[in-house]
């Protein structure tokens, strides 16, 4: 059976609507020590190191099984931003997204025995529109503390919708999980029905 290195709501949801079995493990691992190591890098290279990881922390402790470990990030002009850590900070970044292009880098990796055997990296573009104090208000009287745990500080299945005028990009990417490409690289692994 599958371990997912994660206790995401979004990513286990996912992974349930698609009829694969699994079992959530959350991985103990320093994200933000990963990238502070890796601060030069490219947010999609990140991403990738951080679902590695978490797949690789877990697969120490699962011999045998396979580990799917995945990470989002998200960048806007260039800035990388992480969950945020308050109310407030929350309405900073949606102030600093209103009107720009939100780069949505979501990656997966799979480990079995200490070794990945699968990496996969995936971008969406979602172009928020502009947002009103107003609206930055009652958005988050609504969503917070849910958005808490959301690196965009959205969800896109809840009011987080309102927040873009477009995306271009996979949905299951959005949401926090190349889950396409996943499905596929299971299915090569054995793990799912070809």
């Amino acid at each position: 059976m599958l371990v997912l290195a994660s206790q995401s709501h979004s990513r286990r949801a996912m992974l349930e609507a698609a009829g694969v079995p699994f079992r959530a493990v959350p991985a103990d691992i320093d994200e933000r020590a990963l990238e502070a190591e890796l601060a030069e890098a490219g947010a999609d290279t990140i991403a990738l190191a951080l679902a590695e990881a978490k797949a690789m922390a877990v697969s120490s402790r699962h011999p045998g099984a396979l580990v799917l470990g995945s990470d989002s990030l998200v960048e806007v002009e260039g800035r990388r931003f992480d969950k945020p850590r308050s109310h407030e900070e929350a309405a900073d970044h949606l102030r600093f997204f209103s009107g720009k292009a939100m780069r949505l880098h979501s990656a997966a990796a799979l480990a079995r025995d200490g070794r990945i055997v699968w990496r996969h990296a995936a971008l969406a573009v979602l172009r928020v529109r502009a947002l009103s104090g107003r609206f930055i208000a009652s958005y988050l009287d609504h969503e917070w503390p849910a958005v808490a745990a959301c690196v965009g500080v959205f969800r896109i299945e809840a009011r987080g919708v309102q927040l873009f005028e477009a995306i271009d990009g996979d949905h299951f990417t959005v949401l926090g999980m190349p889950l396409l490409s996943v499905l596929g690289a299971l299915r090569e692994a054995g793990e799912l029905e070809a």
